[in-house]
């Protein structure tokens, strides 16, 4: 038995063989700036949690710009995109005031 997933065929018209050309570019540029945007939180997390004030402050700054740039493009909704940088900036602020 074959595996699970079908082949795909190829396009037969130019429009459509040029679409998949263009999606697989489109969606390269995309998975990186998800992980980029994936990251970022990441690090300030972890700096958070470490407890370095100024380095958290940092990265922060640094995580609200690839966070907005990620949901101008539409790769994240931009109530994620709010939700997240609201959630670390309380966090900053809170490591912050201790």
């Amino acid at each position: 038995m074959a595996s699970g997933k079908p082949k795909k065929k190829n396009p037969r018209l130019a429009s459509g063989r040029k679409r998949v050309r263009q999606d697989v570019k489109i969606n390269a540029a995309n998975t990186s700036l998800r992980s980029k945007y994936r990251t970022a939180v990441k690090n300030v997390e972890k700096a958070v949690l470490s407890g370095d004030k100024a380095k958290a402050t940092e990265l922060f700054a640094k995580m609200q710009a690839v966070v907005d740039t990620v949901a101008d493009k539409g790769i994240f909704h931009k109530n994620k995109a709010a939700r997240d940088k609201s959630r670390l900036s309380s966090k900053v602020k809170a490591l912050a005031a201790a």
